[in-house]
């Protein structure tokens, strides 16, 4: 089982700054990838950004050169630093983490963090 904990969310102006955390609990969570998926009203969840315990990052194309992962292994903790944010970016962002060492793993999930951007 692992636990995740999002923070950081808020409300922020049109190119502000936010950092969201995730803190993880479990047991081997340098074999999890973790990222950030997001989703708005009426919307479905969308893939942000996802890292692997050894580094390798993924963004989606709305977000990539503004947004970046990152994670810290010695406290399982997972960063996104968002840069340049636009309305669009608006969402409950979550944070996600899976084994990726399983053909077939469970996904989970953290309770979500609203980011708002807004002037």
């Amino acid at each position: 089982q692992v636990q995740l904990v999002e923070s950081g969310g808020g409300l922020v102006q049109p190119g502000g700054s936010l950092t969201l955390s995730c803190a993880a609990s479990g047991s081997r969570l340098i074999v999890y990838a973790m990222g950030w998926y997001r989703q708005a009203p009426g919307m479905p969840r969308e893939l942000v950004a996802t890292i692997t315990g050894g580094g390798s990052r993924r963004y989606a194309d709305s977000v990539k050169d503004r947004f970046a992962i990152s994670r810290d292994n010695t406290i399982n903790t997972v960063y996104l630093q968002m840069n340049s944010l636009k309305p669009e970016d608006t969402a409950v962002y979550y944070c996600n983490a899976y084994d990726a060492t399983v053909q077939y793993p469970d996904d989970y999930w953290g309770q979500g963090t609203q980011v708002t951007v807004s002037s």
